[in-house]
């Protein structure tokens, strides 16, 4: 027995000694961390529309309610170059095609794509040559998942996937996604019985927290119009038609909003507020303005009441961070984008943040972790790995 407890003191010290080498291995350059910057991520601030309908209850399958202009411009915004093996309006042909077949809403089918490759820009285990545009097989632990031969087969296989969650008819064309049959045969909790995309949390994405909340707030973003001339005449007849539509007045901003016209947006928008002071998207909007209208302060507290409507929403927790951030409320951000990683944990501009503010705390090991975080969920992103350089460049 003293032999065993000796054997054990020893691997403890022996394990207390390894760790301890470890964390004095952390060392940097003093001088060359001066001469370094880490740079944060932004991300856009796009107002959404408003919704007749509570998000919990936007069904999967139905018509498109975003044209298919509409759609290819909303990706071209954010990522003019994704990484497709056909352009962008072919793959958004290919899917109001493919999703049309089955009865599936192919404007927010494309916004579930959007969420799961990030506007094509991938940056995770799935590679843009295998088109598989929903994750099919990817369960993390640099595990790529399904390829497919050609862009059409691999939204096909999106498609089909939905279909055995949502119905029990088999699909019209020959069956591409290779987990269709396994969900058919082993998942009698599932199959067909998800209605709404809501219902995919927990289910198609794991926690999946906010998964179907988010490709919801991705199609209210796509559904908001433009800033040209049509726009802003249907604007103006939707407003003389419903003087006190609350709707209207949010409609007109968000025009004025394209078109760079942030004073007379934030007007629209306060009094859409004022006519209907508990719509949560009315006041999500109305905070983005406030931030444009250099009103930070006010801003944040349309954020909190926001967030008190609202409090699985990550993108108000991470745009009410940036402005904590700008404002060198480092603490405050810091809560923020921990808020917003625990409702998505691949947020990664939000793990980027968290290492910007940990560097200018010269938390310097804690700002090296975080990067190295960031860089493991977004293999791809410039800003990431350019900060992950610089301050290992700092090392020792």
């Amino acid at each position: 027995m003293k032999k065993f407890f000796s054997l054990m003191l020893t691997a403890l010290i022996f394990i207390f000694a390894i760790n301890s080498v470890q964390a004095e291995e952390i060392k940097f350059n003093n001088r060359q961390l001066k001469k370094i910057s880490m740079q944060e991520i932004v991300v856009r601030e796009d107002l959404i529309m408003p919704i007749e309908e509570k998000i919990s209850d936007v069904t999967i399958f139905g018509p498109a309610t975003a044209t298919e202009a509409q759609m290819v411009n909303y990706i071209r915004k954010y990522n003019p170059r994704a990484k497709l093996n056909c352009s962008i309006e072919e793959l958004v042909d290919i899917y109001y095609e493919e999703a049309g077949r089955e009865g599936i809403r192919p404007d927010i089918a494309l916004c579930q794509a959007i969420k799961e490759t990030g506007f094509w820009a991938y940056g995770g285990d799935v590679d843009p040559a295998q088109n598989n545009y929903c994750g099919l097989g990817a369960t993390g632990n640099h595990e790529p998942g399904a390829s497919f031969e050609s862009p059409r087969i691999g939204a096909r296989a999106h498609i089909q996937h939905l279909l055995a969650y949502t119905s029990t008819n088999p699909p019209k064309t020959a069956i591409v996604d290779p987990r269709y049959l396994l969900i058919v045969r082993f998942r009698n909790d599932v199959f067909g019985k998800v209605k709404t995309w809501t219902g995919l949390g927990g289910i198609w994405a794991l926690p999946g927290i906010n998964y179907g909340e988010d490709i919801v707030t991705l199609w209210q973003r796509a559904l908001v119009p433009g800033g040209d001339d049509d726009s802003m005449t249907a604007a103006e007849i939707k407003l003389e038609e419903n003087p006190n539509d609350p709707t209207a007045y949010t409609y007109r901003a968000m025009v004025n909003y394209e078109r760079g016209e942030f004073a007379s947006a934030l007007s629209d928008l306060e009094r859409a507020h004022q006519i209907e002071p508990m719509n949560s998207e009315i006041l999500f909007n109305l905070a983005i303005l406030q931030k444009k209208n250099n009103q930070p302060d006010a801003a944040i507290r349309s954020y909190t009441s926001y967030i008190e409507m609202n409090p699985r929403m990550e993108l108000a927790y991470f745009n009410r961070g940036m402005i904590k951030l700008s404002q060198n409320n480092f603490e405050g951000a810091l809560s923020d984008f921990e808020k917003t990683l625990e409702l998505e944990s691949r947020f990664y501009a939000a793990q980027n943040n968290i290492a910007v503010i940990y560097f200018r705390q010269k938390k310097y090991a804690e700002a090296l972790e975080a990067i190295r975080t960031a860089a493991e969920i977004n293999t791809a992103n410039e800003i990431v790995q350019a900060n992950k350089t610089a301050i290992e460049s700092c090392l020792k």
